[in-house]
């Protein structure tokens, strides 16, 4: 297999983020040095500058305060779409439940820009969007019927929510007990079918079924706390919630603020994107690598996630009902200080969300076959075009005098 660029292990976040894996980024210092001189005798003044800056500070606030507001509104809809699977459980009402949990993927994966500088979402994002999972951790499995928790009646008399979240990652990264893929994989079971995802019967929620009753729990319990780790991220950002972390934020030193921008942006395009989701399962060709396996819905995913680094860069967001935030964002910042620069970053994440969205579906099928093959090369396109948008980031925290060191 040949390599391209979101293979190459000399590219600039994997050697200044040390081959980061998954979310982690502990112990990166900010430099930051002083404002640039003028470029040149078009250049704007610092003053006006340094106004802009605090202007997509402020407007970046707002647009994360509406984006997770938005995911969470999203996740009590899927409560209450898991509350009625279980009160009464059938087809439609499986269906219906499985339909909400995808619409809710849309506003939480353009929330994902927001990771990586150690705000409120590194917190608990382990609880929430921690993948990939083994799924007989969980419940049954198609070789082993009395895998997962569920099942371990001896060990686990009595499930609980401290119990189910004591149990996440307690013995491996893999080892996920909560958060959307948690959910994700009891209303769809295993993709064993090359052509969709996973088809779960919903018997398995009927009183009837071997532990109906603790899958039941199991499902309710981690849709509940799904809800309540997005209401604490969602009130560190929420507007007029003193003091929280927004009023902390916006009370940074503009630069400061702006590196943590950008570092959410440049990780999750690279490390994350190019890396984790989209090189990974190209070369491992393991459906388990995908990011959302069991439904099949890893494309949007990625798709959605690129969207949110675009809404970053252009300081905007459309919420589920139609509103929008709109204001300054790091687009027009940039074009005041390099103007090239700019439109070549705008250009690049435009092209990576039309690459993700190119990208075949089902994903676990596009990832096999030879590199000529038209998903594979799909994929890798999709992950050379995260992974080069993710470079020019660095090259604007550089415009910007901003110097990231381990």
């Amino acid at each position: 297999m040949e390599p391209g660029p979101a293979d190459r292990t000399g590219s600039i976040w994997l050697k200044r983020l040390g081959q980061l894996r998954r979310i982690a980024l502990p112990g990166l210092a900010l430099v930051l040095l002083s404002l640039h001189s003028a470029r040149g005798s078009g250049a704007a003044p610092a003053s006006e500058v340094l106004k802009l800056k605090r202007a997509v500070i402020t407007n970046y606030a707002a647009v994360v305060s509406a984006t997770y507001q938005d995911s969470l509104a999203a996740v009590k809809d899927l409560e209450r779409a898991v509350k009625a699977l279980l009160d009464n459980p059938s087809e439609k009402s499986l269906s219906a439940a499985r339909e909400v949990w995808l619409a809710a993927r849309v506003p939480y994966c353009q929330t994902e820009v927001y990771r990586f500088y150690d705000g409120p979402i590194d917190q608990v994002e382990s609880m929430i969007n921690a993948w990939p999972i083994d799924e007989n951790y969980i419940d049954y499995v198609a070789d082993d019927p009395n895998a997962g928790v569920i099942n371990a009646v001896s060990n686990f008399p009595a499930l609980s929510r401290e119990l189910i979240t004591s149990l996440n990652e307690k013995e491996g990264k893999k080892n996920i007990s909560t958060g959307f893929h948690a959910i994700e994989f009891l209303l769809w079971g295993q993709d064993l079918n090359p052509a969709g995802p996973g088809n779960r019967p919903w018997r398995d929620y009927a009183p009837e079924a071997k532990h109906g009753d603790r899958r039941r729990q199991y499902l309710r319990i981690v849709t509940e706390l799904l809800v309540e780790h997005l209401e604490t991220v969602a009130a560190a950002w929420a507007v007029g919630n003193h003091p929280n972390y927004r009023s902390e934020f916006l009370a940074l030193d503009s630069d400061v603020a702006l590196a943590n921008i950008l570092k959410g942006m440049g990780a999750l395009s690279g490390p994350e994107l190019a890396g984790e989701r989209m090189t990974v399962p190209y070369e491992t060709k393991e459906q388990e690598d995908e990011h959302s396996c069991f439904s099949d819905n890893t494309r949007n995913d990625l798709t959605y996630d690129a969207i949110g680094i675009q809404n970053v860069y252009l300081g905007r967001y459309a919420d589920r009902t139609g509103r929008k935030i709109e204001g300054p964002g790091l687009h027009d910042l940039l074009m005041r200080l390099d103007p090239e620069l700019a439109r070549k970053l705008a250009a690049q994440i435009e092209t990576t969300v039309a690459c993700t969205r190119s990208i075949p579906q089902p994903f676990d099928q596009a990832i096999l076959g030879t590199s000529a093959s038209p998903g594979r090369a799909a994929v890798k396109q999709a992950a050379t075009a995260s992974q080069t948008q993710s470079d020019t980031i660095v090259k604007v925290a550089a415009v910007l005098s901003l110097k990231l060191n381990l």
